[in-house]
């Protein structure tokens, strides 16, 4: 694959690094003369030296004719409008990573859409999701990477009493759109369907948004019924901590944020009124004992250096927090606190660049669709969750998904429209550009691709 990367910072060094060594044709655009010679002496990539932002410095790099155009400097304005143009030469799929909320907020406009990039990529909050999915519930396996969050997979034991035992999934009425995808029953894995009905001893895989899979755990588990409020405090707002905040903005949460500057502390105030703000040097000791972090569920340290988050978390699980985790920026260091998990009690630690990454990671490959976490690959054995593109001629385009005749052994679990993610409804049109999640049996996935291209 030809790939044109601007920025060699760290989120630009980290994927230029792991693309040349998976042998892709890689040339980096950037203006910084020290960092561009850096890049060039230590990495085995094409160094084009110039403004990212210019239509004939991204001419000379190859835009025009790459398959993959990732904007990743540190100026959200540079990438957006960098992004935007490769796209008008004719990249094939561009990325632009977007640090500021302002950008991902569609409420007055869609600035993914108007600049017509394929992907917006903001590190932090792909962090942010990797914390939150192991808070809500350390046994979930979430699709983090289709919907930012929006969308996770969580696999239930039908329990004696359950309500949905015996009544055909047609006729189920599961709140928040939820979806059942597949059903293991003994040795047996079934994709489900309209007539499929559940027994007790089922193992089954529900896709909703995070919510919903919590609010609906009783139907398939009578005996969970409520729980008491996980308390959650975080170090410092960063743009880490805030997104994770608004990940976890379910009332079962009880969130604090301990930030040390005070006019961050108003300003979150404002923008996060559920989330409890405390003034304080949150590397402290004495503030960490007074505001009885050791009563928290989870202490998620989230400052910019990695030395104060390691150490806070330190202390944090010394004086009794249940479950410690941090946001690091050095990668290197991850392998390091996986060995010493026992002793320093960090139960995870997550890197923005490595998240970035992993995301870009997914959609540059040969095949046609994009197979999602190995991890949920093992769990449905036989039967892979995709995620694929509709097609501009597709035969789906226009069509509501219960009209589709979709192959058999195939369900339809996630769908994407204007960049706004969602568990769908078989009323749901499909339109060209769509992204959709199936469940689907290994030999059924060429009928799928016939169909949706």
């Amino acid at each position: 694959m030809k790939i044109v990367i601007v920025g060699a910072g760290e989120v630009g060094t980290h994927l230029s690094e792991t693309l040349s060594i998976a042998d892709h044709d890689v040339t980096v655009i950037e203006r910084d003369d020290a960092l561009a010679n850096t890049l060039s002496e230590t990495v085995d990539v094409r160094v084009v030296k110039g403004n990212g932002a210019s239509a004939g410095t991204l001419l000379k790099a190859g835009a025009n004719k790459c398959d993959f155009f990732l904007a990743m400097t540190s100026s959200d304005e540079t990438n957006l409008v960098s992004a935007s143009l490769a796209k008008a030469l004719g990249a094939t799929k561009t990325f632009a990573r977007a640090h500021d909320a302002t950008y991902r907020d569609n409420t007055l406009i869609n600035h993914q859409r108007h600049f017509g990039i394929d992907h917006l990529v903001n590190p932090e909050a792909l962090a942010a999701v990797e914390l939150a999915k192991r808070i809500r519930n350390p046994g979930r396996v979430a699709v983090e990477d289709f919907g930012r969050g929006q969308i996770e997979v969580k696999s239930i034991e039908i329990q004696p009493g359950a309500k949905v035992c015996g009544t055909p999934l047609k006729d189920m009425r599961l709140p928040g759109n939820i979806r059942i995808g597949l059903i293991q029953r003994g040795d047996s894995n079934i994709v489900a369907n309209a007539n499929t009905t559940l027994s007790v001893g089922d193992q089954v895989t529900v896709f909703g948004h995070p919510d919903s899979l919590f609010e609906t755990k009783a139907l398939f588990d009578p005996s969970s019924k409520g729980s008491a409020k996980i308390t959650v405090t975080i170090l410092s707002g960063t743009e880490i901590a805030i997104s994770l905040a608004r990940l976890l903005s379910n009332p079962r949460f009880k969130i604090r944020i301990i930030e040390k500057d005070l006019k961050i502390c108003h300003t979150l105030a404002e923008r996060l009124p559920s989330v409890t703000m405390i003034h304080g040097d949150g590397t402290s000791l004495r503030v960490l004992e007074e505001e009885e972090v050791g009563h928290s569920d989870f202490f998620v340290a989230c400052r910019k250096d990695d030395e104060d988050n390691i150490m806070t978390c330190l202390q944090a699980f010394k004086l009794g927090a249940k479950h410690t985790m941090l946001a690091i920026n050095r990668a290197d260091y991850i392998e390091i606190l996986e060995k010493l998990n026992t002793n320093l009690g960090v139960e995870l630690a997550v890197s923005p660049r490595v998240a970035a990454t992993n995301e870009v990671l997914r959609y540059i490959g040969k095949k046609p669709f994009i197979e999602l976490e190995d991890q949920v690959r093992q769990e449905v054995d036989n039967n892979f969750i995709i995620e694929l593109d509709i097609a501009e001629k597709s035969a789906v385009v226009d069509k509501r998904i219960r009209d589709i005749k979709w192959p058999a052994e195939c369900v339809i679990v996630g769908h994407e429209h204007n960049y706004m993610p969602k568990t769908p409804t078989g009323d749901d049109i499909l339109q060209a550009g769509d992204s959709i999640i199936a469940i689907i049996c290994k030999s059924r996935i060429k009928e799928l691709l016939k169909l949706t291209k």
